[in-house]
């Protein structure tokens, strides 16, 4: 009787055992299952539209706490795009991250492994509150192995974030080259056309009288002009595609905190600045060349000295400002 009764529960504790294992075995299929769906779902969504669409509910599904396991990375964008936001640059943001999508939608290496989304603060709020961002655009990078919640950070301040540049920063953290094809713009073509059909125009009407070449005036202050442009940071903004400015919670801030990086605006403050202290420069120039009233050439004299004086403290604050540790200053700290 006890032999057969212990029979009996050995032949119990083997099915359970059984049922259990075959129960493991299937929710574990389920897993995989899942995961295939999932990424055949964005797979979808990608040939349809590059840049997914991301809320609340489905950041989680895709890349947050419900798509674990994950064997593919994700690109997002976090941003503002609605006129009430008043984000001036989450327009420019979006357009070159789409430039980067369509890139890569489009080229021969496509591939599951790597998809493009984009969270509106209007749409997922709470997403930006689980990140703790507080701003926008913000570019994060969700690694297929990284956690949900430590995602890494594109630091637009320092380089920008033009289509090249995002394709640089995607290609060192996936090792995934994109090659970023920008739709054709002949805007630059027609202006430069116009350029010279007004050249053109101007020198048939005065092809009596073309003195007006040899002005050492004009082309002093055509160089100048270029000499301040470049010296200004313009040829860094056509590379690295700065934002215009930055807002913070303490307002606005047009000046870079750091001397590896500058704003739109920054470049047209001292492009100002440059171009005062240099009229400030001929004024005393001419002060000392001309053969006019003395008074009226000592106003002049002391005008420039004062023009340089002013901006020239100006432009070393700023300086200081950028470079923490420089230690010389003039009027202003």
């Amino acid at each position: 009787m006890n032999a057969r009764l212990l029979t009996d529960t050995c032949l119990a504790v083997v099915i359970v055992a059984t049922l259990m294992s075959t129960t493991v075995s299937s929710v574990a299929k389920k897993k995989e299952q899942t995961l295939g769906e999932r990424v055949q779902q964005l797979t979808d969504l990608s040939l349809k539209r590059p840049t997914i669409r991301l809320n609340g509910d489905k950041f989680k599904q895709w890349i947050g706490s419900k798509s674990q396991p994950r064997n593919y990375s994700f690109v997002v964008m976090m941003t503002a795009l609605s006129p009430q936001r008043q984000c001036s640059i989450c327009r420019q943001a979006s357009d070159e991250f789409q430039i980067v999508a369509n890139s890569w939608r489009y080229s021969g290496q496509f591939s599951s492994r790597l998809f493009f989304g984009v969270i509106d603060y209007d749409e997922g709020s709470d997403v930006f509150q689980s990140l703790q961002l507080n701003s926008a655009p913000v570019f994060l990078y969700f690694s297929e192995k990284g956690k949900p919640k430590a995602p890494e950070q594109m630091d637009i301040q320092r380089i920008g974030f033009g289509a090249e540049t995002i394709a640089r920063w995607v290609q060192e953290k996936t090792d995934i080259q994109i090659r970023v094809i920008r739709p054709p713009n002949y805007s630059g073509t027609l202006a430069l056309l116009i350029l010279f059909a007004l050249i053109g125009a101007l020198l048939y009407m005065r092809r009596n009288n073309l003195d007006f070449l040899y002005n050492r005036t004009s082309w002093a202050l055509a160089a100048l002009s270029i000499v301040l442009a470049m010296t200004s940071g313009q040829m860094w903004n056509h590379i690295r595609g700065p934002p215009l400015m930055h807002r913070t919670n303490r307002g606005v801030s047009y000046i870079h905190g750091s001397s590896s990086g500058q704003f739109v605006i920054e470049t047209y403050i001292i492009f100002i600045l440059n171009a005062a202290i240099a009229f400030g420069m001929i004024l005393m120039n001419e002060a000392m060349k001309g053969k006019g009233d003395s008074k009226k050439r000592k106003i002049m004299a002391i005008v420039g000295m004062g023009l340089v004086a002013v901006f020239f403290s100006s432009l070393i604050s700023i300086f200081r400002s950028k470079a923490q540790g420089y230690p010389y200053s003039f009027l202003f700290k």
